[in-house]
């Protein structure tokens, strides 16, 4: 009797200390699991959708004459071609975000006199403003476009710059926002990242360097 009321008791303690275990595993899985639901997405290691080729050129700054006086202008200038297989209607979109918190849509600021002042300067005869750009994007290399982009300088005291380029890729995510529920669709985006030694140099067109191994496509 004391033997059968022994083993009942172990059995007892095993299959709590199972449950137990299980739970705990339990925890665990459903934590691992919220935390990718939480991570930001990544685009697929394969592209799943129509993509274009973006040769993206060096970031400069340039200095202006305007009627408020010298300004300093980033520029920046980029390749594209398609290669997806049919004729695309290209739209692009850029956005710079420096370290201080700023984001600036491209164009944003910058006056037409100065566009057309750089792209003088610039002596490429192929190269389009940003307006000129969008229009139906021809497949082959041989319809491969050239682009100028620019923003203003507005603080010359910055460590990072951060380039979004925007529509070239038809690669989408759909995320919820965890506070409201809210669907929010990411597009695939190329950042291109800028290392600022300092404080940035008005008085030279040397490129400001970039960061290859921090400069990849994300979902934004």
């Amino acid at each position: 009797m004391v033997g059968s009321q022994f083993c009942r008791v172990e059995f007892r303690g095993a299959f709590l200390g199972v449950l137990v275990a299980a739970l705990v595993g339990a925890v665990a899985c459903l934590s691992m699991t919220t935390q990718r639901a939480d991570a930001a997405p990544e685009p697929a290691p394969i592209p799943t959708r129509w993509e274009l080729t973006l040769e993206p050129g060096p970031l400069r700054v340039m200095t202006v004459e305007t009627p408020e006086g010298s300004k300093p202008f980033y520029y920046f200038t980029y390749r594209v071609t398609n290669y997806s297989g049919e004729d695309r209607l290209f739209t692009p979109t850029f956005e710079m975000f420096t370290d201080d918190g700023t984001l600036v849509p491209s164009g944003r600021g910058v006056p037409h006199d100065v566009t057309e002042y750089i792209l003088r300067r610039l002596r490429n005869p192929l190269l389009l403003d940003e307006i000129q750009m969008q229009d139906n994007l021809l497949q082959g290399r041989e319809n491969a476009r050239e682009g100028l982009v620019v923003w203003p300088v507005r603080n010359l005291s910055v460590d990072e710059i951060k380039i979004f380029a925007n529509g070239f890729s038809g690669e989408t995510k759909t995320v919820f926002r965890a506070d409201t529920g809210e669907a929010i669709t990411l597009r695939k985006t190329m950042m291109l990242v800028h290392s600022v030694a300092g404080e940035v140099n008005t008085g030279t067109s040397r490129p400001i360097p970039r960061l290859e191994n921090a400069s990849r496509w994300i979902m934004r």
